[in-house]
């Protein structure tokens, strides 16, 4: 830091040389702060070396400093035309030194002495600043010799076409335009920036030239317009609505980036029909202060209609003929419409509706309305929507149109377009509506052609996410398929295709179709019965049997535990130690009846299994607690270990090839069998308790009129969850057995997969069936075992798969369909550019100026580019038909 320091301090004094280290004559009191380096020059060197740089800042040597001076101080003169020389008609050759400081009070600007131009001061605005500078006029005879357009051959845009005093560089004109595109920048902190830059202590010194610049950066933008669009090259064509703003590349556009024949085309591939149709997005809530004008300013809008407003005149006579809609919103999900209709002055808080392409967010042109000036609600929109579907829509026969409050909307769209002598739509065209708005406005650079380098870029990442979502959804729906029932499977299959067909009420099919929910006793009914277990008699299996509900009954012991509160009353404690006793009675029980299977072999020692603290909920289970008489819990009671802390010994217990080695191999078969069981049950307990869990959420908590029903759902709620996170524990143990009975691991983790929490969250296709996201949704691994059609023997749960594969198709039915369009929206775009490289061949080969031919084929070069930039990205991802 302190060498820095060090560095930029010794930069304020002048270099060791005292001469001017141009001329190596003069005395170097002179320097460029815009130039690179420390040198110094005299007086004349500096102008001289600043004679085609005359936007730099130089300083002067004091004797103790520097201290800031212009160009036009030291005597620098601008003349026009001569490649910076004088004019050679002038008849007295001077310099500025030789003309009286006061000359310019006793001559006008266009006044010659001795037939010499007297020099004018001219304010010139530059991206670096504002300069003073000394301008003299070219005077050739047959030259032209209007001072205005002399500034614009030097690159300089006259604030005034008569006597101009101000002009803005070409540079500083198109550093507003980026500033307003990329950093929303307004003409007023654009200038206030431009005057700091000159003199950051005194800005207000500075002269004011805001409003030249809103005037001349108007006239800019106009003339920039109209050469990007090729209209300079044409004099008889005169651009219309909307032909100077661009609109999406990627949207098909017959006549544009579409073949001659498309229709012919798409028609042998029937499949592909739906691809070309119009996809917009509507909204009217724009707020848009920046463009609030006077009325004087609007009339002489040199863009009127021509960009992405719609044109003034017209707009007003719609406006003042339309037929407003009386009714009022009658959907309750739409209040804000409602207040709109009884206070119209709520409209002043909306800017601007308009009409984007619904893929890409860019705007249409000929397409923004103001809805200030408005006395209703949807003679704007319709304004914008009609002017969308016509526009490059020859051919194309649907379009969707997605809007908000479009069931208000479009009730009498279509009459009122009929009532309208401006609005029509085009023939033949079916227009869709859909209601979920989707807000991913993107203002597409006003006449900039930043948007179609972007869009290559956002069809890339809509490409590689389109592959992910087509490999994410197949898989799960093809493994959901071969679970279920194939006779079930074709039934959904046929109320599909009617919903794709029909649509309307059939889509209905996509959520519950239950006429009664099972009450809340029959759920707990049902999950209690599924949670008995068979005990049998005495026997190999039966004694297994018995160890594996021995670690249930732990598990529900530990559980009890875990749920005691700190300040336990005595009845509960009791209650802990005689479960506790009559536990251990049993398990010692067991493992008597062990030594028997055993024929008196050595165990060993016996496996003690420890919970999982994630699926640790605490509840009540009172199950198998009553089957142990007092006499036995006397006789086997054990005070030094704990019931919930013993060891269980199972052949499980024993190493698989100790086991072998022992003889229990059988026993450890029988067992591995035996676990298979508890795990497929579990699995089935899992998905019966998850299913009716989501139908108590949706059912109860979201339909609960009262408090009491509310807390009843709760409790019906956590009592489910107390049979998942047992389901879960009883799990895992079967599958840490079946590990150690040797089961092979790829089978292992093919069927019985670990099992995370975030895998029994609650099943949002029953619960949240409106929900946005459901792209990458999937069900859990469980949910599409070999053993899920054995559960659509339960009415609720059999609906639930069927909500759930219906679901599953049509996600990955989406992605496909996405996939599709994403690779014929590559070939639009190719054709898009393609499409203007050949217009401005066309134009280039009809120019018969020098500069319209060299333009028009830096065009062709810029668009050719475009087109290689393009194919070298897609790299063949690209459909074309």
């Amino acid at each position: 830091r302190d060498l820095y320091l060090d560095i930029l301090l010794d930069l304020e004094k002048p270099s060791d040389v005292s001469q001017c280290q141009s001329c190596q004559i003069g005395e170097g009191k002179f320097r460029c702060l815009t130039c690179s380096g420390d040198q110094t020059f005299c007086r004349s060197c500096i102008v001289n070396a600043h004679q085609f740089l005359p936007f730099h800042k130089v300083q002067e040597w004091t004797g103790k400093c520097f201290n800031d001076t212009s160009l036009e101080e030291l005597g620098f003169i601008w003349y026009m035309g001569h490649g910076g020389q004088p004019c050679p008609f002038s008849d007295d050759m001077h310099t500025w030194e030789n003309i009286p400081m006061d000359a310019e009070a006793d001559f006008s600007p266009m006044e010659t002495v001795h037939g010499s131009t007297i020099p004018t001061k001219l304010t010139i605005v530059h991206s670096t600043g504002v300069f003073l500078h000394n301008v003299v006029w070219c005077s050739c005879p047959g030259v032209d010799c209007q001072q205005h357009l002399q500034l614009l051959k030097a690159k300089l845009f006259p604030a005034s076409t008569t006597r101009p005093q101000t002009a803005f560089t070409f540079d500083v004109l198109n550093h507003f335009l980026i500033d307003a595109l990329e950093c929303k920048t307004s003409a007023s902190s654009f200038f206030e920036k431009i005057r700091r830059m000159t003199n950051n202590c005194f800005p207000d010194t500075v002269p004011n030239r805001y409003r030249e610049l809103m005037r001349v950066s108007r006239l800019w933008r106009d003339l920039m317009s109209r050469k990007w669009f090729g209209f300079a090259h044409n004099d008889e064509q005169k651009p219309d609505k909307g032909d100077l703003a661009w609109f999406c590349p990627a949207c098909p556009q017959p006549g544009i980036n579409l073949p001659p024949d498309w229709q012919a085309r798409y028609e042998r591939q029937p499949e592909s029909c739906w691809l070309v149709s119009q996809r917009y997005v509507v909204d009217g809530n724009f707020t848009a202060q920046h463009m609030v004008m006077r009325k004087p300013q609007l009339d002489i809008s040199l863009s009127d209609g021509l960009g992405y407003m719609v044109k003034d005149q017209e707009y007003q006579t719609h406006l003042s003929s339309a037929v407003e809609s009386k009714e009022r919103s009658s959907c309750s999900n739409h209040h804000a419409v409602n207040a709109a209709n009884i206070s119209r002055s709520n409209l002043r808080a909306t800017g601007v509706g308009a009409t984007a392409c619904a893929r890409h967010g860019c705007f249409v042109p000929h397409s923004i309305v103001d809805f200030r000036r408005a006395k209703g609600l949807h003679m704007n929109i319709d304004y914008s929507i009609c002017n969308a579907l016509n526009y490059h829509s020859a051919g194309i026969d649907s379009s969707l149109i997605i809007y908000d409050v479009g069931c208000q909307w479009s009730i009498n769209f279509l009459q009122r377009v009929a009532q309208s002598k401006g609005l029509s739509v085009p023939e033949n065209m079916h227009i869709g509506l859909d209601m979920l708005m989707g807000r991913f406005w993107r203002l597409c650079g006003h006449h900039s052609i930043r948007s179609p380098q972007l869009l290559v870029k956002t069809l890339l990442k809509k490409y590689k996410r389109a592959l992910k979502g087509v490999d994410d959804t197949k898989s799960p729906f093809d493994e959901l398929t071969l679970s279920l029932d194939p006779e079930k499977i074709s039934i959904w299959k046929i109320d599909e295709k009617k919903a794709m067909e029909q649509r309307g009420e059939y889509l209905d099919i996509y959520q519950l179709q239950m006429n009664k929910a099972p009450t809340m006793a029959e759920i707990r009914l049902k999950l209690t019965e599924s949670e008995n277990t068979d005990t049998s008699k005495p026997g190999t299996v039966s004694w297994l049997i018995t160890g594996i509900n021995l670690e249930d009954l732990q598990d529900g012991l530990r559980a009890d535990i875990r749920q005691l509160p700190t300040d336990a009353t005595p009845g509960q404690k009791v209650s802990i130690e005689e479960k506790r006793q009559r536990l251990t009675a049993r398990i010692a029980k067991f493992h008597e009846t062990a030594d028997a299977m055993t024929a008196g072999m050595d165990l060993g020692t016996a496996t003690v299994h420890s919970d999982d603290p994630r699926f640790c909920y605490a509840g009540h289970d009172e199950n198998g607690w009553g089957e142990v008489s007092d006499e036995e819990i006397s006789e086997y009671i054990d005070e030094e270990i704990l019931a919930e802390e013993m060891g269980i010994w199972m052949p499980s217990s024993v190493p698989y090839q100790d086991a072998l080695a022992l003889g229990l191999g059988p026993l450890q078969a029988e067992e591995l069998e035996l676990r298979k069981g508890q795990a497929n049950d579990c699995l089935e307990k899992l998905r019966m308790a998850l299913g009716h869990k989501a139908i108590i959420y949706r059912q109860y908590f979201r339909s609960a009129n009262s408090t009491w029903a509310g807390t009843r759902s709760k409790q019906e709620a956590q009592r489910c969850q107390l049979k998942i996170d047992k389901c879960v524990r009883s799990y895992q143990r079967a599958r840490s057995a079946m590990e150690g009975l040797g089961m092979d691991k790829a089978t292992l983790g093919s069927l019985y997969q670990p099992i995370s929490p975030t895998e029994l969250s609650i099943d949002k296709e029953v619960t949240e069936e409106n929900r946005f996201g459901q792209g990458s949704d999937r069900l859990a691994w469980f949910w599409r075992g070999n053993n899920a059609s054995q559960g659509q023997d339960d009415a609720w749960i059999d609906e639930f798969y069927r909500v759930n594969w219906l679901k599953a198709k049509a996600r990955w039915n989406r992605w496909q369909e996405e996939l599709r369009l994403v690779r014929h929206e590559m070939g639009w775009t190719i054709n898009w550019f393609k499409y203007h490289q050949n217009e401005w061949e066309r134009r280039g080969g009809q120019a018969t100026r020098p500069g319209h031919q060299a333009y028009a084929y830096q065009q062709v070069l810029m668009w050719g580019r475009f087109v290689e930039e393009a194919e070298k990205n897609f790299n063949g991802c690209q459909f074309i038909l």
